[in-house]
């Protein structure tokens, strides 16, 4: 790390000194690394570093090292900087977001200091959740879609997720001349021209999410592919990371009634002058769609994918019939 980098991280927290505790975990194909560091003499005793420096070959996991993901990769930490930036401050307790201390980039190298969630109160990470905590995320995911009901995508991607159409030409290109292959230009338009439109995460898989002690209160991170969209899109893709083929075929109508009571309870509170009931119908109805859309992402990325199941297939079937009508 250079001396410029070392002295941002001193400046933004107040620390005298600094060392390096562990890795948490490398970034994707290779773009770095996500470091814990302890801190001397600042009123936090750590710090998140999230370091990004490019390359020179990356190595996807899955073979994708195409200019478009390397392009894809480089704007999305743009974009998760520009959301420590711009917009994260707006997340309040119901949707709790670390607090990002400080960001930088120099040439091909970004850093940047966020807080420690884990000395914050949110030290657990979980693989698998009870209906608690699920129906805990939902509520985040619910107040996360409520805060930013209606607002333009100002420096984010326009349209947000990492598997968003735009962005996936490789994947799509890669995928079997299905009807989904067709129509997936269709199935896009019309989650992107929904009348409500929010911020979603992007990216909100329960990896992504961190919980207190006793499980109550969550917090999320990972905001590289936050932006535009119906907010079908991560809930949808939250359930397709928790929950399996059975559970979501058994608990669809229970968690979408739990999130749209979430949503119009968060709505109400913060007093959004918004038609909840024409929301709630527009995204209803778009709940296959935002399923069929990941669903054509993995069918090109990983045809083996142990995601794509009966029950992603029925939606997209049914996403597919609504086109056709």
């Amino acid at each position: 790390m250079n001396q410029s980098f070392k002295n941002l991280i001193l400046s933004s927290t107040g620390a005298r000194s600094f060392e390096r505790l562990e890795v948490i975990q490398p970034l994707w194909s290779g773009y770095g690394e996500i470091v814990r560091v302890a801190l001397h003499g600042a009123p936090m005793s750590t710090a998140i570093l999230k370091s990004i420096r490019y390359p020179s070959e990356a190595a996807h996991p899955r073979g994708w090292n195409t200019d478009c993901s390397h392009r894809r990769k480089i704007r999305s930490y743009d974009i998760e900087m520009n959301w420590y930036r711009q917009w994260s401050e707006q997340c309040g307790l119901s949707c709790r977001v670390p607090v990002c201390y400080a960001s930088e980039t120099q040439g091909q190298q970004h850093l940047m200091v966020l807080e420690d969630l884990d000395a914050s109160g949110f030290p657990l990470r979980k693989s698998v959740l009870d209906w608690q905590e699920i129906e805990n995320c939902l509520t985040w995911l619910a107040n996360f879609h409520a805060t930013f009901m209606g607002l333009e995508p100002s420096g984010l991607w326009t349209t947000g997720t990492y598997w968003h159409l735009a962005t996936r030409p490789d994947e799509w290109q890669a995928m079997e001349e299905l009807d989904l292959k067709k129509m997936a230009a269709q199935i896009d338009q019309r989650l992107n021209n929904c009348r409500y439109l929010t911020l979603v995460h992007g990216d909100a898989k329960v990896a992504n999410f961190c919980f207190g002690k006793d499980s109550q209160r969550v917090a999320a991170v990972d905001f590289q592919y936050v932006g535009g969209g119906c907010g079908m899109k991560d809930v949808a893709y939250f359930i397709g990371s928790c929950l399996g083929e059975q559970q979501c075929y058994q608990s669809e109508q229970r968690l979408l009634g739990y999130y749209f009571h979430a949503l119009k309870t968060a709505l109400l509170a913060m007093k959004k002058e918004i038609d909840i009931a024409a929301l709630e119908a527009e995204w209803r109805e778009m709940y296959p769609f935002a399923w069929a859309d990941f669903h054509r992402f993995l069918l090109g990325w990983m045809p083996t994918h142990k995601k794509i199941n009966n029950y992603s297939q029925l939606m997209t079937a049914r996403a597919l019939s609504q086109l056709n009508r």
